[in-house]
C-alpha cells in the first residue's frame, strides 16, 4: 500500500517532466521568459502537484478529478511543446525525450483514473 505520493510512478514521472521542461527552457530567447517559458514550466509543475494533492485528498472522487486537472496540464504541455518546435526553440531530438515522458504520464494517469 501506497503511504507516500512521493512513492508513486506517476508523481516520480512528472517531477522528471519539470526537471526536462526546465532545462529545456534554459536555451529559449530571453523574451520568452515572461512568455512561453513562463507558460511550459507551470504546465509542468502543474502535474506532479495536481497528482500529490488528489492523493493526499484521501477521497478518490477527489482524487480523480486532481488527475483529470494534471490530465489537462499534460496536454496543455504538448502544445507549448508543439509551439516549441515550430518555433524552431530547440532540437527534435531535445522534444523527443519530454514528449515521450508526457506520453507516458498521460498513459500512467489515465490507468489511474480506472483504476480509481
Amino acid at each position: 500500500m501506497v503511504q507516500d505520493f512521493r512513492e508513486l510512478r506517476i508523481w516520480q514521472n512528472g517531477m522528471q517532466i519539470v526537471k526536462q521542461s526546465y532545462l529545456l527552457t534554459k536555451q529559449f530567447p530571453k523574451e520568452e521568459i515572461f512568455g512561453l517559458v513562463s507558460q511550459v514550466r507551470r504546465a509542468a509543475v502543474s502535474i506532479p502537484s495536481n497528482v500529490a494533492e488528489g492523493f493526499a485528498r484521501n477521497h478518490d472522487n477527489e482524487y480523480r478529478q486532481f488527475l483529470y486537472i494534471a490530465l489537462g496540464s499534460c496536454a496543455e504541455l504538448e502544445t507549448h511543446f508543439e509551439i516549441t518546435k515550430q518555433l524552431n526553440y530547440c532540437k527534435n531530438d531535445e522534444l523527443a525525450e519530454v514528449q515521450n515522458l508526457i506520453k507516458l504520464e498521460i498513459k500512467m494517469i489515465l490507468r489511474m483514473i480506472k483504476s480509481l
